[in-house]
């Protein structure tokens, strides 16, 4: 039952992301900076902090809820808000290096992959 919840939270988070990207960059006139994706990406770590605060401290969510909305939604609407959660618990339990390592080599080695990957595809 969970990944059927996964699966429907993911499917409406990504149409979530899709409006809200495409709705905040359509308002800056389709402005070169990527003010739409910066925006689902701060907006999902907002909202994956709350939802914590709720799961963990008060039980506020069933685990079925919590693969809904935070694996399923927030994942569908950006992974990010997952890597920024998985940062803020290292920092939480006092891994600060391996916070710093997470969020440089995340940042870092996604971007070369995604050189990479555009550079490979060229030989194709």
């Amino acid at each position: 039952m969970s990944y059927l919840l996964i699966f429907l939270g993911a499917g409406l988070g990504g149409v979530f992301r899709f409006l809200v990207s495409s709705g905040v960059q359509g308002l800056t006139n389709d402005w070169t900076f990527p003010l739409g994706t910066m925006t689902v990406n701060i907006l999902g770590c907002l909202l994956i902090g709350i939802g914590a605060q709720f799961s963990e401290t008060r039980a506020f969510f069933s685990p079925e809820v919590r693969a809904f909305l935070m694996v399923g939604v927030l994942g569908g609407f950006t992974t990010f808000s997952t890597y920024g959660y998985e940062t803020f618990q290292l920092i939480r339990d006092g891994q600060m290096l391996y916070a710093i390592s997470n969020a440089v080599l995340q940042v870092i080695i996604g971007v070369a992959c995604v050189y990479l990957g555009y550079w490979l595809a060229k030989l194709l």
